[in-house]
């Protein structure tokens, strides 16, 4: 089996690192560079940045933090926000990141997968997915399990500016598979249900995924505890765990994370 990773994510608002839950009610968690300087010391094997109010008047200013955390931090990390063109992306990998992550771009204009495929290789390039739940859940499932087999007769949304806006005729499965067959060399994949609230990865969600694609799927949203990061890998089927507030408030340290899902028989980078 590949060794799994595990990705602390780090949502840059105004060149602070923030974490709310659901999407909102964002709180401060630091300088992300100090914190990135943490992480790679703790042993993450990857970072995520995600520019969270990014638009054309900040790309300047993800540069600059691609730049910062190239000269400080030695493990590869991913840069997403605000990236809309070839050039966009050209100038956060000129930077030092070594991949770009693309969500509603991508949504507003699918070729751009493409087009920054040819121009890097699917390998920098990675599809990041906000989705949620059409239907209710059975009272059945647990939020650390998953679902019933066969029970769920409904989908997945796919939603962009933050999560408040849903993109009419999407569904996350159909999207993965069409943006991976695009050029998109892996999976960003965030619960929008579970984002923040420490109840656990969608498992469902990630297995549908992770089943849907032949290239990684990261899960994202929801990490409350060491056990959920394994549930995400064994059960879920994903490739690597994104985790947040669990690293950024001190619950649990990266290399705990890795003790744990190495003691539960998943294969890391020690």
């Amino acid at each position: 089996m590949p060794l799994k990773r595990v990705i602390p994510c780090l949502d840059v608002d105004a060149g602070r690192v923030v974490k709310g839950t659901n999407f909102v009610g964002l709180r401060d968690a630091g300088d992300p560079v100090e914190l990135a300087e943490r992480y790679d010391a703790e042993g993450a094997d990857e970072l995520v940045f995600l520019d969270i109010t990014a638009s054309h008047e900040s790309r300047e200013t993800i540069v600059e933090l691609a730049r910062r955390t190239a000269d400080n931090v030695f493990i590869p990390f991913t840069i997403g926000g605000g990236i809309r063109s070839v050039e966009d992306a050209q100038a956060v990998l000129d930077a030092g990141a070594d991949k770009v992550s693309v969500n509603s771009a991508a949504l507003a204009r699918p070729e751009l997968l493409s087009e920054l495929a040819d121009q890097f290789g699917a390998q920098c390039v990675v599809i990041a997915i906000d989705a949620k739940r059409d239907a209710e859940e059975p009272p059945t499932s647990s939020p650390t399990c998953a679902a019933p087999p066969g029970w769920f007769g409904g989908s997945w949304g796919v939603y962009v500016k933050g999560g408040r806006e849903r993109v009419p005729g999407r569904d996350a499965v159909s999207w993965a598979r069409e943006a991976v067959e695009r050029g998109a060399g892996e999976v960003l994949l965030t619960s929008m249900d579970r984002d923040g609230t420490n109840d656990g990865y969608d498992l469902e969600l990630t297995r549908a995924v992770a089943d849907a694609v032949p290239v990684p799927v990261i899960a994202s949203g929801g990490a409350g505890e060491l056990s959920h990061l394994s549930d995400a890998i064994a059960t879920g089927g994903a490739d690597a765990v994104l985790c947040a507030s669990i690293f950024h408030y001190g619950q649990h340290t990266v290399a705990e994370a890795k003790e744990r899902l190495a003691a539960d028989g998943i294969p890391v980078r020690h």
